[in-house]
This record gives C-alpha cells, structure tokens and sequence, in this order.
C-alpha cells in the first residue's frame, strides 16, 4: 500500500451516479500517489470489480440498486482476511442506521458526499494507512446511537484484562477520537510508542481497527459521552 512502500493507493470508486464517480476518479486521479483501479455502480458490481482489481480502498455509497453499500462492505471486507480492503463510505444520508450498520459491516470511515476535496483525500489516504476515519458530527451520533441500541452493557470481553495499565489508557484515548499525535502529547511519550500501543490494543481486544474499537468502548462502558 501506498503510504508504506510507495505504490500509489489503489482505490475502486462504487457509486450508482455516473457524475458522481467520475467527479471523485478526477480528484483522486490528479494525485500521484493514489490511482483508480476500477468503478461500480452497484454493490454487486463492486464485489465483482473489487475481486479482480484488489484495490486497497474502496469508496462505497450506501444506498444503491441491486445490492446496498452495507452488505457489498461486508463481503469485501470479509473475502480476505490476509490482505484487508479498507472501506470509506460515502454518502448523502446522515442517518444513524446507515453509519452504525456500515460500520458494523466493516467500514474504516464514514464521510458526507459534500466533504471537499481535501477532506476526501485526507479520508482516503488516512484509510490506506489502516487508521480509521469518521466526520466529527457523524462520531457524535455513533456514541449515541451505540448507546440507543446497546442499553444494557455488554459483558467485558476476557481481553480486555489482559490490557496494560498504559494500554487500557490509550484504548481510552482511542474511545475518545484522538489521533495518535494527540495521544503522544496526553501521555507525554513520542509517536512511535503509542503505535506500538495502538496495535497492541486492536491485537488484544480483537477488533480491526479504531472504529471498531470506538464501538466496542462505548457498548462497554468504558468511556461515557461528554466525558
């Protein structure tokens, strides 16, 4: 992937809108270091595309004729396990369902059709590199639509003992949408160590990336909003 060896991004671009998958292949086109490998226009299409051309991102509309973005997410973030697809999803409707669901399904980040340009590149770069991305407004009704639909807490996951008093504060840190950069400057140690942390906490509780493991802090309780 592009942001570790040097080859530029791979994305496939799944829209049911001709103008609009033209409009984001000539954003991401005129970038050197990222190039579009494939379009679809369905979530059917997109399973089949993502297949054949094995992009590193794939930018995913939910709601679309012949299969949704959702269940096309699940299906090509779970066809190979050995060597990850990250899903941004976009789309004009900043509705609950649609965020958590995508989420759930597998989606690194979620982002409105409107984002600028730069926002759009900064998504699907911060995607490829395995980091998560979600809209600050999007974060806020995902904690309160994880607590909507998860009442009751659920049982803490074995893992989660085998967290590090450090370890335990970064997951903390994570629950609460911080970058790394800021989590070196809450802890007072540098980048490279809170990496290592980082990893070492998705490891452990089992989640695939900082999205999932937002979700699976706020369904434990681990941190509360307005915290």
């Amino acid at each position: 992937m592009s942001d570790d060896d040097g080859a530029p991004i791979r994305v496939l671009v799944v829209d049911d809108q001709h103008v609009v998958r033209t409009g984001f292949q000539t954003i991401l086109d005129a970038q050197t270091d990222i190039d579009v490998v494939g379009e679809a226009a369905n979530g059917q299409e997109a399973i089949e595309v993502a297949t054949r051309v094995r992009p590193d991102v794939v930018l995913m509309d939910i709601r679309m004729p012949v299969l949704d973005g959702i269940e096309a997410t699940r299906r090509i973030v779970g066809s190979d396990p050995d060597r990850p697809v990250r899903v941004l999803v976009l789309t004009t409707f900043d509705l609950d369902d649609y965020v958590y669901d995508a989420l759930r399904a597998g989606a690194s980040g979620f982002m409105l059709k409107d984002a600028t340009r730069d926002e759009l590149l900064h998504a699907v770069r911060t995607v490829a590199r395995g980091d998560a991305l979600l809209a600050p407004a999007i974060t806020k009704r995902l904690i309160a639509d994880i607590l909507d639909r998860s009442p009751a807490r659920r049982p803490e996951p074995a893992q989660l003992d085998t967290l590090t008093q450090r370890e335990r504060e970064v997951f903390e840190l994570i629950a609460r949408g911080m970058s790394n950069a800021e989590i070196a400057r809450e802890l007072i140690v540098g980048e490279a160590t809170v990496k290592s942390h980082v990893a070492h906490v998705l490891m452990k509780l089992q989640v695939r990336d900082r999205v999932q493991a937002v979700i699976l802090a706020y369904e434990l309780g681990v941190v509360q909003p307005g915290a």
